[in-house]
């Protein structure tokens, strides 16, 4: 069966998260239903990571084994087709090797979560992004983040839930922007690794918040890492404000 990998664009907004679910709306359901649509013995599609309820993509990976060798700018057109009017889109399909595999050929995934600071309501970006009203200083912000750079037992930014062997990672970027708008202003936390605990993202985010609004200082984020402790994490982001930006892989399967 040919191999193909799909690059995938969402708002999680509607879905339960990535992964299919007994009852509740997925990702996962949404393309594969859509993939079936044009090859009916398609099995489980496996992706490059399981984002949570509420997350969105603008560059997820997925591969899928299809009965047909499908052109894959033909096959990128059929899928998206089947997938309307679904806020999920594919945004580019190319043959890979059969060994090639989304989630295991992987050498880095990258989110970015966007913030926005402003009193007045987010109209435009409402489900996108997490609003709080006070603006935040995005210098000590970077500077507690630079404290998470490196390998370390992430134990306080891990969810309770988390499947992972080890909270043992290595935080190879995480670079806070700050964007000033006429009426307020974005906070953008670029994040890089070869893989995250579940909730790492959205608690370190939430974590650098409390730095930014001045409730904590760098040297307190130190400590809260070394806590070992999830007690000792700050309120968790909500996920609107949380994108899956892109994975790396050697191949380049997708050019980039």
């Amino acid at each position: 069966m040919p191999r193909f990998a799909l690059l995938i664009e969402y708002n999680g907004a509607p879905f339960s998260g990535w992964q299919r679910q007994k009852v509740q709306p997925s990702v996962q359901q949404a393309i594969e239903t859509a993939l079936r649509k044009v090859d009916p013995d398609c099995p489980t599609i496996g992706a490059a990571g399981r984002t949570d309820a509420g997350v969105h993509a603008k560059g997820q990976v997925a591969h899928c084994d299809l009965v047909r060798d499908w052109d894959p700018f033909r096959l990128m057109e059929a899928v998206n087709f089947h997938l309307k009017p679904l806020p999920v889109a594919i945004l580019n399909a190319v043959r890979v090797d059969d060994e090639w595999h989304a989630r295991y050929s992987a050498k880095e995934r990258r989110y970015t979560f966007r913030l926005i600071a402003r009193r007045a309501p987010v109209v435009h970006g409402a489900g996108l992004v997490w609003q709080v009203r006070g603006p935040l200083d995005a210098g000590l912000m970077q500077e507690a983040a630079n404290r998470l750079l490196g390998t370390h037992d992430f134990t306080t930014f891990r969810s309770t839930s988390c499947q992972a062997n080890s909270p043992i990672k290595t935080m190879d970027e995480i670079t806070v922007e700050e964007h000033d708008y006429p009426y307020g202003k974005e906070y953008q936390f670029h994040l890089r690794a070869r893989s995250f605990l579940h909730n790492q993202v959205r608690s370190i985010v939430g974590s650098l918040e409390r730095v930014g609004a001045k409730y904590w200082t760098p040297d307190d984020m130190t400590k809260v890492l070394e806590a070992r402790d999830r007690t000792a994490c700050g309120p968790v982001s909500p996920p609107d404000g949380l994108y899956m930006t892109g994975v790396g892989y050697e191949t380049k399967p997708f050019g980039f």
